[in-house]
């Protein structure tokens, strides 16, 4: 491979260079001598210009190696640490999940440094093209699931219409159609958040009308919401919004259902679209017990679930999905704590 040549090319030519440790013991030699020689020829200077200079040596050297010193040692600081820098820099983005950083190993004149680049390099190429397998082999094994899946659904719907089934035989056909709609929407989400990391969605955008979007979603909730007699406090902006319809309609999906998934019976779950200009604010509180400082870290992450109590509701992926949709989109998802308990949900649209 390219990259690995190019990573053993560069450690065979650093015995040819000299190491950091040596450059840096020359530069600390010169700087010292500069200063030395810049002293001696201060004072030399002084007494020639006025003979009656009487400042001791001494302070001479110390003030030339206060001045000079420390401007030499910030210009050799800076060509010694700015790679450290840039690395340091480029490792937050891999950490991130950002696998196409490259460092350029040509910028260095450093035998240490153009190894240490390359051997970054080395590594988020191994990393994109694992991720990139790890990614094709969830959704070609995902797509394999869909035919077989969808077939012991039909044929558990047709047995639960059967009248000559026991209460036990009942009992077990709903916990297939359960488990199978449960798996049918794990696997419908892993290839619609593997279409979208790939960017394989044409981004069709055309201007619909959002809060008209967000009050069919709550309707098409009302099967969550209505057991649970859960109060909804709606206030929406009419917003005319230009962005792909389909897209936008997973988010107020997954965020309005985990609000209800999450808010006690008895409760109340707040949602607004408040028009600010030229961005649009979409809002959704719960009460239930909010989000601890880890659940914060991880909340976007792929199959993170904060709360387990509620792991057979779901799958970790919704909010994934939501934030990948976004990112497309050009917009905001932030979540924190609200006072007296709950969380909210706000969603930032930018009005291009």
């Amino acid at each position: 491979m390219k990259t690995r040549q190019t990573f053993e090319d560069i450690r065979n030519r650093k015995k040819e260079r000299l190491t950091l440790r040596v450059r840096m013991v020359i530069w600390v030699q010169v700087e010292l001598l500069a200063c030395v020689g810049l002293a001696f020829l201060i004072d030399n200077v002084a007494h020639t210009l006025n003979p009656n200079w009487n400042i001791p040596l001494l302070l001479e050297l110390v003030i030339v190696s206060v001045v000079v010193g420390g401007v030499m040692t910030a210009i050799i600081s800076r060509a010694f640490f700015n790679p450290v820098k840039n690395l340091r820099q480029a490792m937050d983005k891999v950490a991130n999940g950002d696998f196409t950083i490259q460092l350029d190993t040509d910028k260095s004149s450093s035998g240490e440094i153009k190894e240490l680049y390359a051997g970054f390099n080395l590594m988020t190429n191994e990393l994109k093209a694992t991720e990139i397998l790890q990614t094709d082999f969830i959704s070609n094994v995902s797509h394999e699931f869909k035919t077989p899946i969808n077939a012991i659904e039909g044929y558990s719907t047709l047995l639960q219409g059967c009248e000559n089934l026991d209460d036990d035989q009942k009992e077990y056909v709903e916990k297939i159609l359960f488990n199978t709609g449960r798996l049918s929407s794990l696997v419908s989400n892993i290839l619609l958040l593997s279409k979208i990391e790939n960017q394989s969605i044409q981004a069709k955008r055309e201007v619909f009308s959002l809060d008209e979007q967000i009050r069919e979603t709550i309707v098409a909730l009302e099967t969550a919401w209505a057991p649970k007699n859960i109060e909804l406090d709606v206030e929406l902006d009419s917003v005319k919004y230009n962005g792909n319809e389909i897209m936008m309609r997973h988010i107020w999906s997954n965020l309005i259902s985990n609000a209800i998934k999450f808010t006690p019976e008895n409760s109340t779950v707040s949602i607004q679209l408040r028009n600010q200009k030229d961005k649009f604010i979409f809002s959704v509180t719960d009460q239930g017990e909010g989000l601890s400082d880890e659940a914060q870290k991880h909340l976007f992450d792929k199959f993170y679930q904060a709360d387990t109590s509620h792991k057979s509701e779901g799958n970790g992926l919704g909010l994934a999905l939501v934030k990948q949709i976004l990112d497309i989109d050009g917009g905001d998802i932030t979540a924190e704590n609200v006072n007296g308990g709950g969380c909210r949900f706000t969603v930032t649209l930018y009005d291009e």
